[in-house]
């Protein structure tokens, strides 16, 4: 008989809930300690005989033994476990991570979904994740409710919603909606042929890092999206009740069982409740009886029946997780402010949250949903909506060929490898290798060089309104950054760009795991920009986002060649408007004289003593006398407006001067450069945890 690997877990479970140790089930069924101790690590295997004595021991029947999807007996009640305060009397007011991102579903849908894609089990086959909307109100949420033991729960969100920081007046404004609305919105995040929560309860794993720790990513893949393991955060960010419970089908068995593992977390502010003072967060589980973690609630193995009260129930047994979000709110919609409610706005409201889920999978995921010929998507998406339990909104898949057609045009071109060296006709995609300079880690070994794939055509959709953009992504297809172009050439077709990098470029790209890296270290927690960060300049160098700034460069150049390459053969442009820019002869005296210098390229590093250098090349409008124009450095911050910086010094390069602290650019000079350096005890924060915005301003009095 084959007993399987997964006895000796579900044994030691067995032994946990009744509370006998292996020495007592040894005495039981005839046998040594040292006996028992080799079924649970696995080292052997009781015989048919002996599973019929262990059954007896533990006083259940042999079918449950040999099959092991249940318990011997009944676990003990779920309840709730808040943490006790500090004891040398810290106090925290909220979850910090969650702070990290807005409270907003677009925000949700791209942390969530990209974690899910990190997931990917069966690399042949799609992960699918699917959005649902659930709003309850009258007796399903009074069964919900008691299913999460509310009545438990009530007096600790009321002393949280008493207190007067940002998370309490949040969590206040949950519960006047739930109690005056006698309404609740949950968003459940499933997803299909991810891994799963897996590992144990406390120590290293999936299911540790998502529900007990923070600033844990513990990602399987180098080319995973996420780093900082704050994405998991936007799941609590997004629930007013600060409350997610989870459901997941494990790929690999923990306690013997893979099916309907739960559990929930609670994140809360500080709080006293019948004069227990409470740190913050709290877990809904199973009661643990090990040693040293008495009460401590860890996850627990339920019936269907439970799964379906806590509105978890998942379509099938395919491995993943499912996430629910109690009180889901938006707050950049707008849509939770409270209006009449008899003339459909509560409708609305989930009407308004499900059309914004599926824009932002859209634009987010488009190329990851994207497929050729022998190429298979890496994740299918959608959002459905009910109401108690019946369909407001049908479940809509999110095509990506309808929300971007020109990019996806682009993408399934080059996966069926029907892409040209330039744009000749409408409907082409030209396709150009972009090269990326990877430094060393820690400027140990040699720089390795990587060919990013560019991919140009024609622009059939607006995105937005925003054409001419080239779009960057790298691992798994999660788009980056949409940025326009800058310095096209006059006349240029609408197009759209698309950059793959890392190991968005294929299988086959030279030194895509050193460019994956290395592109994932200049991400901030956002994921929304290659450009420095202090996990950037820690692993390789102070100066190694100089190579982002190259690799920018050279990529917008190459857009630049392919859309300029069909002009070139063309007479100028229409010769009406040929004649109104003067482009046959010199320009005309009102383009001589309009527009301003502006800065056409910026190399920017922190140096040793935490100022910002910068080596500026400035555009120059044609004109008889100088341009006379102050440089102006802001800090770009996570929040808030964009603090001025001084400078410590600034030092003029070719057709320049500096006098009286203004730039003095040479009269007909069409180019500039100049560097300089910020005053350090000028920012408002440190260099390498803001960004840098260099702008040129006219000097009060010049000439016009």
């Amino acid at each position: 008989m084959d007993v399987g690997e997964d006895f000796g877990p579900w044994l030691a479970r067995q032994l946990r809930l009744l509370d006998i140790s292996q020495a007592e089930l040894g005495e039981r069924v005839g046998l040594t300690r040292a006996a028992v101790s080799a079924w649970i690590t696995g080292r052997a295997v009781p015989r048919e005989d002996m599973m019929r004595r262990i059954a007896t021991a533990i006083g259940t029947d042999p079918g449950t033994v040999h099959t092991r999807t249940t318990d011997a007996v009944t676990g003990r009640p779920v309840s709730w476990y808040h943490r006790p305060a500090h004891k040398d009397g810290g106090r925290e007011f909220g979850n910090a991570a969650a702070f990290a991102f807005e409270a907003d579903v677009e925000v949700l849908a791209r942390e969530a979904t990209q974690n899910s894609l990190d997931e990917r089990l069966d690399r042949t086959r799609p992960v699918r994740v699917r959005y649902t909307l659930h709003e309850l109100s009258g007796e399903p949420l009074a069964r919900f409710r008691d299913a999460i033991g509310w009545a438990y729960l009530r007096p600790h969100y009321e002393a949280a919603a008493a207190q007067e920081q940002k998370v309490g007046r949040v969590i206040a404004e949950g519960l006047r909606d739930m109690n005056e609305r006698d309404r609740l919105v949950l968003l459940r995040v499933d997803d299909y042929n991810a891994s799963g929560l897996t590992g144990d309860d406390y120590e290293d794993g999936r299911f540790a890092a998502v529900v007990r720790r923070q600033l844990d990513s513990n990602k399987s893949d180098d080319g995973a999206g996420g780093s900082y393991g704050l994405g998991k955060a936007t799941l609590w960010a997004a629930s007013r009740l600060g409350l997610v419970l989870i459901n997941s089908t494990l790929s690999v068995p923990h306690e013997g069982r893979t099916a309907r593992r739960l559990i929930g977390r609670l994140d809360l502010p500080w709080r006293v409740v019948d004069g227990q003072a409470c740190a913050g967060p709290a877990w809904f589980g199973e009661p643990d009886t090990v040693p040293g973690s008495e009460n401590v609630a860890r996850s627990w193995w339920a019936e269907e029946e439970t799964v379906d009260r806590l509105h978890l129930t998942r379509e099938n047994d395919e491995p993943g997780t499912s996430f629910l979000v109690v009180g889901a709110h938006d707050v950049a919609s707008g849509i939770n402010e409270h209006t009449a409610s008899d003339d459909g706005d509560e409708d609305e409201s989930v009407q308004a949250m499900h059309k914004k889920l599926l824009i932002a999978l859209a634009n987010n995921f488009w190329a990851a949903m994207t497929s050729g010929e022998n190429t298979s998507p890496l994740l299918e998406a959608s959002v459905r909506t009910l109401r108690n339990g019946v369909v407001v909104m049908k479940e809509q898949r999110v095509d990506p060929r309808l929300v971007q057609p020109s990019r996806t045009r682009a993408l399934k071109a080059y996966f069926d490898g029907r892409t040209v060296d330039e744009l000749t006709e409408i409907g082409q995609v030209a396709m150009a290798k972009v090269p990326l300079k990877v430094p060393a880690v820690r400027g140990h070994g040699k720089v390795a060089e990587h060919e990013a794939v560019l991919l140009v055509t024609a622009a059939e959709d607006a995105d937005d309104g925003k054409p001419n953009h080239m779009v960057t992504m790298r691992g798994s297809r999660m788009k980056v950054r949409s940025a326009r172009v800058p310095d096209l050439p006059l006349g240029t077709n609408s197009f759209q760009a698309v950059l793959l990098a890392g190991h968005a470029a294929g299988a086959d790209a030279v030194e895509a795991d050193r460019a994956e890296a290395f592109l994932r270290a200049s991400e901030p927690p956002e994921h929304n920009k290659w450009a420095q960060t202090e996990e950037l300049r820690a692993t390789y160098s102070p100066t190694a986002h100089r190579r982002i700034a190259d690799f920018t460069r050279a990529a917008n150049n190459a857009v630049r060649e392919l859309v300029g390459k069909r002009k070139e053969r063309s007479e100028g442009g229409p010769k009406a408007l040929r004649d109104l820019l003067g482009l046959d002869g010199a320009p005309p005296a009102a383009a001589r004289g309009g527009g301003f210098p502006t800065i056409l390229d910026l190399d920017a590093f922190v140096d040793e003593a935490g100022a910002w250098q910068i080596d500026a090349e400035v555009k120059l409008p044609l004109r008889q006398d100088p341009w006379v124009m102050n440089p102006v450095a802001r800090f770009e911050v996570r929040s808030g407006g964009r603090p001025s910086v001084g400078w410590a010094r600034v030092v003029a390069g070719a057709n320049c001067e500096f006098v009286d602290g203004a730039l003095r650019f040479k009269a007909g000079a069409r180019s500039a450069t100049f560097t300089a350096t910020t005053d350090v005890s000028t920012h408002p924060v440190r260099a390498a945890l803001a960004g840098l915005i260099v702008d040129l301003q006219k000097t009060k009095g010049a000439p016009a």
